[in-house]
């Protein structure tokens, strides 16, 4: 039990949800036991089912967010629930809520701002589809290609957080990439973070995922790819400027040793593509360079609006 949460905090499960009549009802019960203190909020995206009426039935406060898609509810629960911590998972009955208080005592105590379960260590067999774990690592691997591994399962949607993370977290995904998002606002603004293991179970009978492995792991891949470029943008483009280059170098040697033994450009169209390219590749990093300077200034922005809201225990 989290004892100093109970007496000091406001603590909110906010849980999106689409589709999730067999599961949310178990889901709610399972973090109020966890969790008694707690206020626990489902936000109904749009569902055919009877998930709004069988949450509201197990006790849980009922919202709607009419936009499609898991970044959206997302955006509107950050902005519309007032706590101190909060935990968002998913509705679906597949995380561990036993396993809420821990991370809560370790937010609190450690001085954090996100905890994230990480369920690579304890799942059930079925718990992942085929092909999922792999995907999960292939694009936890390419994240920390381009911001710096901190993370090993960057798709969890088991995460606690602290107030000021939630109120400075731009949230701009639409979908399951918003996962990734809140990944990399934490490392950008180099916030306090840490990740634990968490049990991972199967879904329960009756429901189904709404996940769509290759559609939705494209759109997580080209969020990393947007959010380098958006987040690094000097090394972004540096890549470009440096593979314009080299082909450039590639086309013009041949051109250029010709030159030097015969004082002829005999291959006129070789040598103006490769100027071409060299002149784009200088273009590439002049736009490197600036909008680095401009994203350093945004992230300054976004630092200070961070710092403006008082830390766990401030």
């Amino acid at each position: 039990m989290t004892t100093v949460s109970s007496q000091s905090y406001r603590l909110a499960v906010i849980l999106p949800c689409y589709n999730e009549e067999a599961a949310i009802a178990d889901v709610v019960r399972d973090f109020r036991a966890a969790l008694p203190q707690a206020e626990i909020y489902v936000y109904d995206n749009n569902s055919r089912d009877k998930t709004f009426d069988v949450a509201r039935a197990a006790g849980a406060i009922v919202r709607r967010e009419t936009r499609q898609g898991k970044g959206h509810v997302v955006r509107r629960m950050f902005a519309d629930v007032e706590a101190d911590i909060y935990v968002l998972t998913d509705g679906d009955g597949t995380y561990d809520a036993a396993s809420a208080p821990a991370m809560i005592d370790k937010l609190i105590s450690e001085r954090l701002d996100m905890v994230a379960g990480s369920r690579l260590t304890t799942y059930e067999g079925k718990a992942f589809r085929r092909g999922h774990r792999f995907g999960n690592d292939l694009l936890t691997g390419f994240l920390g290609l381009c911001f710096g591994r901190t993370f090993t399962d960057i798709l969890s949607g088991y995460r606690v957080f602290s107030r000021r993370y939630v109120k400075s977290f731009p949230a701009l995904s639409t979908g399951f990439e918003t996962e990734t998002e809140l990944a990399v606002h934490a490392l950008e603004l180099r916030m306090p973070i840490a990740e634990v293991p968490t049990p991972y179970k199967a879904r329960p009978v009756g429901s189904a995922s709404k996940l769509r492995t290759y559609r939705d792991g494209f759109r997580i891949l080209m969020m990393i790819l947007n959010l380098f470029k958006e987040e690094r943008p000097l090394a972004f483009f540096s890549i470009i400027a440096a593979t314009l280059a080299l082909i450039g170098l590639v086309l013009a040697y041949p051109v250029f040793m010709t030159y030097i033994e015969t004082g002829l450009v005999p291959r006129f169209p070789t040598a103006i593509l490769s100027t071409g390219l060299m002149i784009l590749a200088s273009l590439s990093l002049t736009c490197g360079f600036v909008l680095d300077t401009v994203t350093h200034g945004r992230r300054e922005m976004k630092r200070l609006a961070y710092l403006a809201i008082p830390p766990i225990g401030g």
